[in-house]
């Protein structure tokens, strides 16, 4: 790979903004011939914005785009798609009820005379797929065929048009290892006849397999370039979250001053998993939490973390897997939240605007929600005991309201996550799922609500803890469990990791 290449595409000094967020601020990228580069980032980036406004999805309201050395300014998918430019989704975009050589020639049917040549169109779809090593019955409908091949029909589709440029937006998310490594033998065929392609992931096992290049977002800019081969994973990982290359990088400057909870000896295991999974978001995993520890998860955006808290507590439909809570075994993986919330769980959302608060309601009828799903809907929760219990944790947890029947949504950041916390403390639960629940909120709300869950845990009650703060999670947890690519991949005890070596594990590296 020479570094004397003229990039086939480059975007340069790109701005976005949307109402109240911008989104990109001279953002930038180059894409070589006959290279795989990989684009990285964590979630909120900036990746996906980046990808639209080079096919034409959104306009840039600064910046350039060169494609072959000229300016170009695509306003629609079509039009970049005509330039060369072609993407292909990670949910396939295609039309199952139609048959894979339709769909590959679909709105350029070739014809005769006004008559679609049928044949002919099944021959040259069928050579197409070959050449990607893809050898099927192109007459049959596309739903017939696995995940895998209908993304090779897509970008089978997406080569018709003669692509300059080939991005591949997470297309690896809903495919199992063997059909990883058919898109990546693939994807060397294309690199090898010159193609610039794009790749956008969130794993860093497949990064390192197929990457030639690399580029780093953070926070809507461009963090930098890099060769793959000159780049470590735990360079990668620190570049992706703003931490220096060598050291104790996400070190709070309050944490040193704030000692280290006393959380009580854990004691025997109160739930455990065994091959929980779910195609496309989580490999079968298997852990134990026990009662009375504080059991937390680490690992990059995207690392499985939140998908494997979903199927726990059954927002998202497991498809393999068992939950054994207390030595029980249940039925199979809880099929809905309220299965979970009967056995003893609560789980507070990384998103406490879209999927904890209800931002009109007041106080009291935030905090009793999760009792009345328990109660059901025919027993309504006594207002004189909705009053006491609202009244009684406002005064607990400090939560600063004016009233019980002040809208939630006037409150603060910090405020509202405890009024969250409270209505899941509210239901006793045997294990507390708290998904980020210090974002977003003051150094001092964030001791407040983690000092006292932990104080909790004395009493017995079990917290599985998921943080993008490293060094929250390493000062919490009794035990860490490492996630990458979305799975688990290591088990740490308290102090088997400090502020540093979490990344090494992380990244994958020997600690």
């Amino acid at each position: 790979m020479a570094d004397n290449k003229q990039p086939v595409l480059e975007l340069t000094g790109i701005h976005k903004e949307f109402p109240g967020v911008k989104a990109l601020t001279d953002a930038g990228l180059r894409l070589f011939p006959g290279e795989v580069h990989t684009l990285m980032g964590q979630n909120g980036a900036g990746k996906s914005t980046l990808i639209k406004v080079l096919t034409g999805v959104y306009t840039p309201e600064q910046g350039r785009i060169l494609l072959d050395g000229q300016p170009i300014a695509p306003r629609s998918t079509l039009e970049a798609q005509d330039l060369g430019i072609s993407t292909v989704y990670q949910e396939v975009n295609l039309c199952p009820n139609l048959s894979v050589a339709e769909n590959i020639f679909i709105g350029r049917y070739p014809r005769r005379f006004g008559a679609i040549q049928w044949k002919k169109m099944r021959d040259d779809a069928a050579r197409m797929l070959k050449q990607l090593q893809v050898d099927i019955d192109v007459s049959q409908p596309l739903s017939h065929y696995p995940l895998a091949i209908q993304q090779m029909v897509a970008i089978s589709r997406a080569l018709n048009v003669q692509a300059k440029v080939l991005i591949l937006d997470e297309p690896t998310s809903s495919l199992d290892e063997a059909e990883v490594q058919l898109l990546f033998s693939v994807l060397r065929s294309l690199r090898a006849q010159g193609m610039a392609i794009l790749f956008v992931t969130h794993f860093l096992d497949q990064t390192y397999a197929i990457s030639d290049r690399i580029t780093v977002m953070r926070n809507g800019q461009l963090e930098g370039e890099y060769l793959c081969s000159e780049l470590s994973r735990l360079a990668l990982v620190n570049k992706m979250i703003g931490a220096a290359d060598n050291a104790a990088p996400l070190r709070d400057e309050n944490a040193a001053a704030v000692a280290a909870p006393e959380v009580a000896q854990a004691g025997e295991p109160l739930l455990e998993i065994r091959d929980l999974g779910r195609r496309g978001a989580l490999s079968a995993t298997s852990l134990a939490i026990r009662k009375g520890e504080v059991l937390g998860l680490c690992g990059l955006l995207g690392s499985g973390r939140t998908e494997l808290a979903r199927l726990l507590f059954g927002a998202d439909k497991a498809d393999s897997g068992s939950i054994t809570i207390s030595g029980r075994d249940s039925a199979a993986v809880f099929a809905n939240p309220r299965e979970a919330i009967q056995a003893g769980i609560g789980f507070c959302s990384e998103d406490r605007k879209l999927e904890g608060a209800i931002l009109s309601l007041s106080v009291r009828e935030n905090l009793i929600l999760a009792m009345q799903a328990r109660a059901g809907m025919w027993r309504a929760i006594p207002m004189k005991r909705q009053q006491e219990l609202a009244s009684d944790y406002v005064r607990w947890l400090g939560i600063k309201t004016a009233s019980i029947e002040t809208p939630i949504g006037t409150l603060s950041g910090g405020n509202q996550q405890k009024v969250l916390l409270a209505r899941w403390l509210a239901t006793q639960p045997k294990l507390m799922i708290l998904d980020e629940p210090t974002r977003g909120i003051d150094i001092r709300a964030k001791e407040e609500i983690m000092d006292y869950v932990t104080s909790l845990c004395k009493d017995g009650m079990s917290v599985l803890f998921i943080s993008s703060e490293l060094p929250e999670v390493v000062r919490t947890s009794d035990r860490m469990v490492v996630m990458r690519d979305r799975k688990a991949c290591g088990e740490y005890l308290r102090g088997e990791l400090d502020d540093s070596t979490v990344l090494q594990a992380i990244a994958g590296e020997t600690v």
